[in-house]
Order: structure tokens, then sequence, then C-alpha cells
């Protein structure tokens, strides 16, 4: 008779752990819903133009009022990484040893290099009257460089009747004949000024984001850019 209670007791313990998942049957995977992705797309931040709407070279802007008007341009650049010039009266025995005694004395050219990691950047601008009564012109001071967040200012060659190889004409400034400072310019296409101005710049400044800032006149300012799209 407990034999028989032993047993029964055994039949329910048995059906207890198969109904209640404990014996060796593996419990059913529950299937997942796939969540839908979306894709994004990254739109890069354009670069900040420091000058927008810059004339593009030989491009004039003007500038002026009434009979006495005017009008500018930077119509060319080219970089050097050194040039070599004469001049006739800098090419004196004296002149050479007050200007530069390392140097020696020497006769026909020199050649001029840049400070380490520096080129030159020839500027060539015009200035033209396009009025009835002379005008005064921007001088050299007021043709400046700007390229990545700084400012360079023009370096002047020695005298006026300076000669750089492989480079015509002359000085800007030296075109309104004041060394710098501001001239007078007459009415007609034949006594416009024009020139090359001479900026020591880093060699890894690019004409794409080099710029030409002047100062017209008291009214008018003007910008450049040496190269490629400025809007």
């Amino acid at each position: 008779m407990k034999f028989r209670f032993t047993l029964g007791i055994w039949g329910v313990l048995i059906a207890v752990l198969f109904f209640s998942g404990c014996t060796g049957t593996t419990p059913p995977v529950q299937t997942q819903t796939p969540v839908p992705t979306t894709a994004v797309t990254l739109t890069p931040t354009p670069t900040a133009v420091p000058f927008p709407g810059a004339l593009a070279l030989n491009e004039y802007a003007t500038f002026g009022s009434a009979g006495r008007q005017g009008k500018a341009t930077v119509y060319q650049f080219e970089v050097k990484s050194d040039y070599n010039w004469t001049s006739p009266s800098w090419n004196s025995p004296g002149q050479q040893a007050a200007a530069s005694q390392p140097l020696g004395l020497q006769r026909g050219y020199t050649m001029e290099k840049p400070r380490a990691g520096n080129v030159f950047l020839f500027l060539y601008v015009r200035v033209l009257n396009t009025g009835t009564s002379a005008v005064y012109a921007p001088s050299a001071q007021q043709f400046v460089l700007s390229g990545n967040g700084r400012m360079y200012n023009y370096t002047s060659v020695r005298n006026s009747d300076v000669v750089i190889d492989q480079v015509s004409g002359t000085q800007y400034d030296y075109q309104i004949g004041r060394g710098g400072e501001v001239g007078y310019i007459q009415p007609g296409e034949s006594n416009r000024a024009e020139g090359y101005l001479i900026y020591e710049v880093p060699a890894e400044l690019t004409p794409q984001d080099t710029y030409v800032l002047v100062n017209l006149d008291y009214q008018n300012q003007a910008v450049w850019r040496l190269a490629g799209n400025n809007t």
C-alpha cells in the first residue's frame, strides 16, 4: 500500500516538473520585429568667404565724383622665390657701401631673397582718371594684401630707377611721382598710373585665399580676389 502511495507521489512530481519546464526541453525563441533605420546625410559646413563679392582680376572699381573721377584695378600677379634687380644710382660704390656693407661692392644685378619659408608676390595695379580734372591716385600704402587672417604691406624697391630682371615697368608709386605718397593723375588713358608692388608672404599662402584691399578715396573701398570664385 505504501509502495503504491509512493509511486503516486512520484508521478505527480514528474508531471509538475514536465509542465513547469524544468526538464531538458528548450524554451521557444521569441521572434523579434526588425526596427527600420533612417539614413542620415551629413552636409559639409561651407567655408566662410571673408570678402564675399570681391572683384576678380582685371575688374575695375570706380571712385570720385563730379569731374574728379577715376577707376582702379589689380590686373595680374606672380609669385617668385627670389628676383634679380639693378639700379644705376644704387650700384655706385658709395651707395652700395652705405646701404648694405656685408653685401660688398658689386655691379650689375643683385639677388633679393625672402626670409625662410616666404616668397615674393608681385602685384600689378593700374589707376586711370576718367573725369575731366586731375584726381588723386590711391597711394601704394593703400594696397594691402589679406590672407589667412593676416595683413601684408608692400616692400619698396631701393630707388625709382630699379630694373628687375624679367619684370616690365616700375614700382607703381613711382609712376605717380611721389615715391609712395598720393599723387595726381591727369585725365586720359595715356596718363594712367601703372606698375608693380612687391609683398613678402608665406609660401603656403594660396591665391584662392588672398585678397587685395584698397581705400580708393575717403568714400570708396574695393577688394580683389587673386584667384577662384568670389561668390
